[in-house]
């Protein structure tokens, strides 16, 4: 008889509000103690992440994490025959009953074949804290990552270990090894009922598919520099409609400076349908580059601000630093030599900006309340729309890779979508 040790963490508090899991990690627990094997993935919950600040997780990484449905075969076959373990286990056990009967399966897990170690914890340890920081630093366990799945499963496992200890199983040697090997044998752990359900316990037949998981970082990790995922040349050159429309979602794309997995995935399926290659890219990236050079010189001046603008648009296209100090030489020659046939006028590039009227939606768990970020915008003449449409002008979110409906309902309309941080930048414009 043995234990599988799990944390989930989700876009909330319950299951009935629509909340889901975002993240589960399991440590697999011999009879005495010992950790067998770990597993972890991100869960994409196809929906907005919730508290982000809380839980660490972002829309960029889940975007290729597999979803509940994928992962439900290989969590079956490791929680199968183990009882089930979990600080504050109604919590990760009601979750995961939640996700299984989404899926139209019942999960065997309930106080008859569950252990909580929050609850034992009280009970072999009443002075310790409820929580499970608490409880561990007490226990004098050390959490890696809290609100991380695979840390707190690490840390409940940990615990799990010293509750053994305090419930009479014979302690470790300097070696690590148990001592009393028949004593071992003959001692049976006070939850041992719930012990012998959760090994009979009926799980349902579901195929261990094997699904990838995906880790914390993995957006980082998977980064591959946007020109080079370009072809290298096409035989034809694009025509002016097919620059205009490239330089239109660039434009729309760079609006809050940062180019999320969404908009990169855009940008390139864009040029490919356009026929735009590397070499083509990069002549509209330094077009785009010279129309921000121009916009800068409209004063007759380049402050500090403006000009640390275009280095970071300058390193989002791809493009080298010096590239900055020959756009803005460039557009200040054409402003002294503006009567100059030598001297042709830049691509001009319709950058986009809000305008009294427009329509902005909301979407997501922002650090600022949604009340908030709505006054603030029909003070500036804004109008907050509950529903995407295509009349639609941009759509605020808690983070610009939001998986919530209303994001992917504007990603496919083409609305620009960025964080609240830039929409606040665009209102002081």
């Amino acid at each position: 008889m043995s234990y599988a040790v799990v944390d989930v963490e989700t876009t909330g508090l319950r299951p009935s509000w629509h909340d889901r899991i975002v993240e589960v990690g399991v440590v697999l627990v011999s009879s005495t103690g010992e950790v067998e094997d770990t597993w972890c993935t991100l869960v994409n919950p196809e929906r907005d992440l919730g508290p982000q600040e809380i839980h660490g997780i972002n829309s960029a990484d889940v975007l290729a994490a597999p979803t509940f449905a994928d992962i439900s075969g290989t969590l079956t076959h490791l929680l199968r025959g183990r009882m089930f373990v979990a600080h504050n286990a109604r919590f990760d056990a009601g979750f995961l009953t939640a996700s299984y009967g989404g899926l139209g399966h019942r999960m065997p897990i309930d106080h008859s074949t569950a252990l909580c170690t929050m609850h034992w914890s009280s009970r072999l340890m009443p002075e310790a804290p409820r929580a499970l920081a608490g409880c561990c630093a007490y226990a004098g366990i050390t959490i890696d990552r809290h609100h991380s799945a695979m840390s707190d499963a690490a840390a409940a496992a940990a615990l799990l270990q010293r509750l053994l200890e305090l419930a009479g199983l014979p302690r470790r040697g300097s070696s690590g090894a148990l001592s009393g090997g028949p004593e071992v044998e003959a001692w049976t752990p006070p939850w041992i009922e719930a012990l012998r359900h959760a090994a009979a316990a009926p799980w349902p037949e579901l195929l261990d598919r094997g699904c990838a998981c995906v880790m914390r970082g993995n957006a980082i990790a998977r980064q591959v520099p946007y020109l080079s995922r370009l072809v290298d040349s096409l035989p034809a050159e694009p025509g002016s409609l097919a620059q205009t429309d490239y330089l239109a979602l660039l434009d729309r794309a760079l609006i809050d400076r940062l180019l999320s997995v969404r908009e990169l995935e855009a940008l390139v399926a864009t040029a490919h349908d356009l026929g735009i290659d590397q070499p083509a890219a990069l002549d509209l990236h330094r077009t785009y580059l010279r129309a921000l050079a121009t916009a800068a010189w409209g004063d007759g001046m380049v402050t500090d601000d403006e000009r640390d603008d275009l280095h970071a648009v300058a390193t989002l296209l791809d493009l080298a630093q010096s590239e900055v100090d020959l756009a803005l030489e460039e557009t200040s020659v054409h402003r002294d030599m503006t009567t100059s046939a030598e001297v042709p006028p830049p691509v001009a590039v319709d950058h986009f900006a809000l305008s009294v009227g427009d329509l902005v939606v909301f979407t997501g768990q922002m650090t600022r309340s949604r009340e908030y970020w709505e006054d603030r915008a029909v003070a500036a003449g804004l109008v907050p729309h509950a529903a995407v449409t295509k009349k639609v002008r941009l759509v605020v979110a808690a983070d610009p890779d939001s998986l919530s409906g209303k994001a992917r309902k504007a990603a496919g309309y083409g609305i620009p979508i960025v964080a609240e941080e830039a929409f606040a930048r665009m209102l002081v414009r």
